[in-house]
């Protein structure tokens, strides 16, 4: 029996199949413009509306959907867009990617809506030039270069003339508290391992000695410290339960004294034994503490560094709020920039400081950017308690924002945030390395350099390009290659 034929033309995507019928072989995409709901209201219905969030910092383009412009920086989609449940990112991804570029245009957005970006411990330098150009302070600390007083009580004590009442007392008591951190953190570095309790309540009583000698004009210095525990003050003694014994005192004390020597005499010395050459200025519309002339070996001292910048500038915050509070100066945002995060939570014991440090957000009118290599560095510490904390970091960031990994560490920060299988697939893809172009005989940028894949919590990811403007590029701040050109 004869088959029948059936020849009408069947309709598709490109034309209809069938003799006949003019099916194209190819379709062209039609050109694609973006526009304001005013602008393109009068073609409807051929608009679409964008699927990626257009509040915060324009940042580039995504990835798919059509090349859409994606913006974002924490600060914004905190408390303008209410995508995120506090102003944090976390910031992962191999070395020369693009992170320090992606946080400078975030610092850039919040700069121009009036946040003010703290740029607290710069070591490549990656920031001072941005910073410049917004016509920021820039601090410079270093062997030869400025120093910093732990002792000081900062930018939040030089409020407290200006206070009264419980919210004096209040202030004095930070103040306390954040210099008692500061010397034990530091001490901690010296010992690669953290004071005991005990130690700890030797040292407040002394800082207590201290500030009732120190009251008004130059704060104490740490050999005005060695110099209380040495002479026996009646307030230290007291705590250390030595009972009229020299000998029981001296056991207490004397191994805080010779962690002090060695504080001052070593490599921490020459930063941290002067008082501090330049306040933080709060006032400035930016802030970068510069630290890029510390040896990237010194692996001891750029910890060091690095947790008295956040003390010092987390203390700078905290005084602008209570000004703010008490009605003496308008409230202010700022925006603080936690590079290199690894280097602090390398040395045994700083991870509860900077734990301590970091836990100001939302209330504080702070957004926080923490910048890291991979997910792995939390897990190269030697303690399981401060490996939880350091994981802690990722999973109280309000947005994750992921660079090229390779699969490995991808499966570990797998952990605390979920991939699926296509973006997995595209971070990993990233971290591919450079190409050689041997007609020009130089290397081919990495396939993933400035490529960032943007997690908020359980949502899908966008992935976004970062794209720099012709204004960018021209002023040379992102160009962390000066010394090749």
């Amino acid at each position: 029996m004869a088959k029948t034929v059936n020849s009408t033309p069947r309709l598709t995507a490109k034309g209809f199949v069938g003799p006949g019928g003019g099916k194209a072989s190819y379709v062209e995409a039609p050109p694609e413009y973006r526009g304001t709901s005013v602008q393109v209201c009068g073609l409807w219905p051929f608009a679409a509306g964008s699927g990626t969030p257009m509040i915060g910092t324009p940042i580039g383009t995504s990835l798919i959907g059509g090349r859409t412009t994606v913006c974002f920086d924490p600060i914004s989609w905190f408390v303008r867009a209410k995508l995120i449940h506090n102003p944090s990112m976390f910031v992962l991804g191999l070395p020369g990617l693009g992170k320090s570029t992606f946080v400078r245009r975030t610092v850039l957005g919040v700069a121009a809506s009036g946040v003010v970006p703290m740029i607290l411990g710069d070591l490549k330098p990656d920031y001072s030039d941005l910073v410049t150009a917004l016509g920021g302070q820039v601090i410079r600390l270093g062997r030869g270069l400025g120093t910093l007083n732990p002792l000081a009580a900062g930018t939040l004590g030089s409020i407290l003339p200006q206070l009264s009442g419980r919210t004096k007392d209040r202030v004095r008591a930070e103040v306390h508290g954040r210099r008692l951190h500061m010397v034990a953190g530091l001490i901690g570095v010296i010992r690669r391992r953290p004071i005991s309790d005990g130690e700890e309540t030797i040292l407040s009583a002394a800082l207590h000695v201290l500030d009732a000698a120190f009251n008004k004009g130059t704060p104490p210095l740490l050999t005005d410290l060695l110099k209380v525990l040495d002479e026996g003050h009646p307030q230290v003694r007291a705590v250390t339960l030595d009972r009229g014994e020299d000998e029981r005192y001296r056991q207490e004390v004397d191994p805080l004294q010779r962690s002090l020597i060695g504080l001052l005499d070593g490599p921490l010395g020459a930063t941290f034994a002067q008082h501090t050459s330049t306040p933080i200025d709060v006032n400035a519309p930016a802030v970068c503490i510069d630290i890029s002339g510390i040896t990237a070996s010194d692996e001891r001292l750029t910890a060091a560094v690095l947790l008295s910048c956040w003390s010092d500038g987390f203390g700078a915050i905290e005084a602008a709020n209570v000004l703010a509070d008490e009605g003496l100066a308008p409230q202010r945002r700022f925006y603080a920039v936690l590079d290199e995060l690894w280097r602090v939570m390398r040395v045994p014991g700083l991870v509860d400081r900077t734990d301590e440090l970091t836990r100001v957000n939302r209330q504080h009118g702070v957004g926080t950017a923490y910048i890291t290599h991979t997910g792995l560095d939390a897990e190269s510490l030697a303690r399981e308690e401060d490996r939880a904390k350091a994981r802690g970091f990722i999973e109280r960031a309000g947005a994750i924002v992921c660079g090229g990994l390779p699969r490995r560490e991808l499966a570990q920060l797998s952990e605390v945030v979920a991939f699926s299988r296509a973006e997995r697939r595209m971070i990993t893809e990233w971290s591919t390395p450079a190409s050689w172009d041997h007609e020009s005989g130089r290397e081919m940028p990495p396939p993933g350099q400035g490529n960032f894949m943007l997690k908020v919590g359980q949502r899908p990811g966008i992935p976004v390009h970062v794209e720099l403007t012709r204004s960018e590029l021209a002023s040379n701040v992102h160009n962390t290659n000066k010394r090749w050109v």
